[in-house]
């Protein structure tokens, strides 16, 4: 299982990765794994405002329908509109091209509480 060590992760399989003070969001290799193949993706909307732990969108895949919550609370400023018509990329490339959305933080130590990627493989191990 992939898990690059320049990101945090959340305990609910998501990852966050801090560009030039905001935060990218996807979901991890482990979640698209379990998922199975992605047919949809709802996003949230730029302008949103989210709650770290907050649900900000669904993946629907061929087993089941998953919420995605945000790893950290502030204001979604970009999604990945390309997922609309290619949600497959969700489990072909999830830290590239598989991105969900970009959140500015309110916090920027919000990051801190996350687990580092030795934290997230232990768990996925457990």
């Amino acid at each position: 299982m992939n898990v690059p060590d320049d990101r945090r992760y959340t305990q609910d399989h998501e990852w966050a990765r801090l560009e030039d003070g905001k935060v990218r969001v996807g979901i991890t290799d482990f979640a698209q794994d379990a998922l199975g193949d992605v047919v949809f993706v709802q996003l949230p909307e730029v302008g949103a405002a989210v709650d770290g732990g907050g649900a900000l969108g669904e993946v629907e895949s061929t087993k089941s329908v998953s919420d995605i919550y945000a790893p950290v609370s502030g204001t979604v400023v970009e999604v990945n509109n390309e997922l609309g018509d290619a949600p497959q990329r969700l489990n072909e490339d999830p830290y590239g091209e598989g991105w969900i959305c970009v959140i500015e933080p309110t916090g920027a130590s919000s990051l801190d509480a996350l687990l580092d990627a030795e934290g997230y493989r232990q768990l996925t191990e457990a």
